[in-house]
């Protein structure tokens, strides 16, 4: 019988580590199909004020009453397209011992590739620091190029965000790019291959977690298997729009807002994935010297300060991970 090969890789050489200890609920199996907010990147900046103003409100609701947002008119679509390509032909032009090169070896490697088959996670994940240097793979030839215009456009709507978002919290419009020295900010960007679920060795193909940074900008090939925690407590599926990005807050705009905004646990599901999935998410983070700690804005007698401050290098290695591995700590550090 012939050997299944995922991305280039022998089912052989899946290394099983551990056994499940992720209970599945009925709300993991069948996620509530909530209609995801849809901000449109444009009109925050439109010359029609009352246009902006509406648009402005519309992003304020979004990220109180959810935290995670589509965006569109953002990144142009045939930037996103490209990029996808280009992320999926490094994994299927290269062989598993030319991505194997990428495996972490130093705490301060600005590359760090991954190959789990097992019942806690089902992935192949190449990280990369994109921000402020810009680190990328030799090949395929044509991917520093491409993925590189779409980082380019990336940081740009990165840093428009940040500054809509200052608006909306009653601050100035620099004030988060400032407090987070975004112009230096630590980007990691992870380009993520998930088998079909005939392929993997279990349901899981990424454990619960929250993300550090400002926020999370995700865009994938197919639908099908990200499913984020709502502030209601339920799973709802992420199916993101074909000229959509999708956008999910970050331990530090929690941190920095002392909760007002939340950062959101998720995960994925492979149980219904028919064919595989290519997902590329950019973690957009303060530089590693800028010091996060709650606003005093957000601060008073009857909201204390629920977050110790550190800089986001002492974040990132708080329970001994290093940069480019850009684990969250938020669990360990909320005070109440």
């Amino acid at each position: 019988m012939a050997e299944t090969v995922v991305a280039g890789i022998p089912t052989s050489d899946f290394k099983i580590t551990g056994t499940l200890n992720h209970s599945h609920d009925e709300s993991l199996i069948k996620p509530d199909h909530d209609e995801t907010p849809t901000v449109d990147y444009s009109l925050l900046y439109s010359n029609d004020l009352d246009q902006r103003a509406k648009a402005l409100q519309h992003l304020a609701k979004a990220c109180e009453d959810y935290g995670f947002f589509y965006l569109i008119n953002g990144v142009p679509e045939d930037v996103v397209t490209g990029a996808l390509k280009a992320v999926s032909d490094f994994f299927y032009q290269t062989t598993l011992d030319e991505r194997g090169e990428y495996k972490k070896k130093n705490p301060t490697d600005r590359f760090s590739w991954v190959s789990n088959y097992n019942t806690e996670e089902n992935r192949e994940c190449l990280k990369v620091v994109s921000h402020p240097q810009y680190h990328c793979p030799s090949k395929p030839a044509h991917l520093r190029e491409i993925l590189g215009e779409y980082l380019k456009r990336s940081h740009e709507v990165e840093l428009g965000l940040a500054r809509a978002l200052s608006k909306i919290l009653g601050m100035e419009e620099t004030f988060i790019e400032k407090a987070f020295k975004l112009q230096a900010g630590f980007d990691v960007t992870a380009m993520n291959f998930y088998p079909p679920s005939s392929q993997s060795k279990g349901p899981i193909g990424l454990p619960d977690h929250t993300d550090p940074g400002l926020f999370v900008s995700l865009i994938q090939d197919v639908n099908g298997g990200l499913q984020i925690l709502s502030q209601k407590g339920k799973w709802i599926s992420v199916k993101i729009p074909p000229n959509a990005i999708f956008i999910n807050f970050g331990d530090q705009i929690e941190i920095l807002t002392n909760g007002r905004y939340k950062s959101n646990v998720h995960h994925v599901v492979l149980e219904n994935n028919k064919v595989r999935r290519i997902s590329m998410a950019t973690l957009h983070g303060p530089a590693l010297e800028a010091a996060i700690a709650p606003e005093p804005a957000f601060v008073n007698q009857s909201h204390s300060p629920a977050y110790p401050g550190m800089t986001y290098k002492e974040y990132l290695e708080f329970n001994g991970f290093d940069e480019i591995d850009v684990q969250s700590s938020i669990t360990q550090l909320r005070l109440y």
